[in-house]
């Protein structure tokens, strides 16, 4: 059923020609200049201007000094682009000896960026800044011309990408909009049915960052329910075969250089906005807590993140109907980021265009806009209270692991949601206007050939009414 929020936005939508209705053909239909896409792209806009707005101070004022934590607008961008030698030679991370804490297409990207700085400008790192900026605007508009693409009859859910306040404050902290905007594409390409296309984006998705790769545990599942394998091995096949073509040539270059990036991974501590670290801020003034060293909550991450994905995929196989690609991805890159050692703030970003692929309801993602913010803030000021001079202007780590416990506790609950609608998909607004999954691709409209429903309690005799089949 549609929220309040949703009858908002109608309302607003008014004003430009309404939703598209349920018989509506955006094919067919010619809606003039503001197309769904068109308002959707102008709101992105928007938001990235806002997003330039946020940063401003840092821009105006400098990013040294306690400046990006006292008026939360710091970006990787600048201090790596000194630090890691970007200035003296663009190409820094590409020899024997670099040390570049990033995987190798994400590291291509910063030296590409770099190299077309001109040496002739004063201050060439708010240049480096304001480029990597523009880039991640147009990211973030084939990030949501893809959502938009994918959310069938319901295109407006785009626009919760398109001014949605966790990228407008994190979507230039990182590179990480690279990594967003090609599993977006991926996914749109697999549910257009070009698996082979699907492959070659995913892989170059986690060449950025790693998640992505974790959408092919959601397609495996579909496929084990569907009986088409194939589907998969294809998909799979194609993103690791993509993966490994863009990282063999430097790996075998620099070996050196290329395993920096596992090693740092494997060595740093826990991320800011991680439960890991929270814990470990609580135990260290409570002498009887343990606190967990890197080496230990990189293991017990992987085990929790193992059996996370063991869960969802017990969970799609045992639902009563085939689970939507969405929802069984955003629960598996949501279980990801919820117990990973590094959870960083532009992480948001990751879990966003899947939230709307997966549970599109205005009430609980405004909520939980309003939970990140305040953590968002939160940990900046946290940071600078760290080298404030002035106790009285210190942020109190208690307020900074209350937030940080906010934010793992709403993510957990729109999982919970997303779980439940899984369960009972009268509960999911996708199907609530009668659409089947939009994201399915090969897998559309094909019957179960496998489900664990037969072993479940209850479920036998109704399994062997059926014929064998749901």
């Amino acid at each position: 059923m549609p929220s309040r929020a949703d009858g908002f936005l109608r309302q607003f939508t008014a004003l430009i020609g309404g939703p598209l209705g349920r018989r509506s053909d955006p094919g067919r239909v010619d809606p003039g200049f503001f197309s769904v896409e068109r308002v959707i792209i102008l709101m992105t806009t928007l938001g990235a201007l806002l997003m330039l707005l946020a940063k401003n101070p840092c821009r105006v004022n400098g990013w040294g000094g306690g400046n990006p934590y006292n008026y939360a607008c710091y970006s990787d961008w600048v201090p790596l682009f000194g630090a890691r030698g970007f200035a003296d030679n663009p190409w820094a991370p590409f020899s024997a000896t670099a040390e570049f804490e990033y995987p190798v297409l994400m590291s291509t990207v910063a030296s590409a960026v770099a190299s077309i700085v001109p040496e002739s400008v004063a201050n060439r790192s708010l240049l480096y800044f304001d480029m990597n900026l523009v880039l991640v605007a147009i990211l973030w508009m084939i990030t949501v011309v893809c959502t938009v693409r994918m959310t069938g009859r319901r295109p407006w859910d785009a626009a919760m990408v398109a001014i949605a306040p966790g990228i407008i404050l994190a979507g230039s902290i990182n590179w990480d909009m690279w990594a967003v905007a090609l599993l977006a594409a991926g996914m749109l390409a697999f549910a257009r049915k070009h698996t082979v296309w699907a492959g070659v984006l995913i892989g170059l998705g986690a060449a950025m960052k790693i998640y992505p790769f974790f959408i092919l545990g959601a397609i495996l599942v579909l496929a084990i329910r569907t009986g088409r394998l194939r589907t998969f091995w294809v998909t799979g096949g194609t993103a690791a075969a993509t993966w490994v073509l863009v990282n063999l040539p430097y790996a075998l270059a620099f070996p050196k250089s290329f395993m920096h990036f596992f090693n740092f991974s494997s060595e740093r501590g826990a991320g800011l906005s991680s439960f890991w670290h929270a814990w470990n801020v609580v135990a260290a003034k409570n002498p009887g807590l343990p606190i967990f060293e890197a080496d230990q909550i990189s293991r017990y991450g992987l085990v929790l993140f193992f059996l996370c994905c063991v869960g969802v995929a017990l969970l799609g196989l045992c639902a009563e109907r085939t689970p939507r690609l969405g929802s069984m991805a955003f629960l598996i890159i949501a279980s990801f980021v919820m117990v990973n050692k590094v959870y960083s703030p532009q992480f948001i970003v990751w879990l966003i265009p899947l939230f709307v692929l997966a549970l599109p309801r205005w009430r609980e993602f405004v909520i939980w806009m309003l939970v990140e913010i305040a953590h968002f803030y939160g940990l900046w000021n946290y940071l600078a209270a760290s080298s404030a001079e002035d106790p009285h202007k210190a942020f109190p780590e208690v307020g900074y692991v209350v937030l940080v416990f906010a934010h793992m506790l709403m993510l957990g609950y729109l999982m919970y949601l997303v779980a439940r609608s899984i369960l009972d998909p009268r509960r999911d607004p996708i199907r609530a206007v009668g659409q089947v999954d939009p994201l399915a691709g090969q897998f559309a409209g094909r019957p179960d050939q496998f489900t664990l429903r037969p072993w479940l309690p209850g479920t036998k005799k109704q399994y062997e009414t059926a014929g064998g089949k749901q």
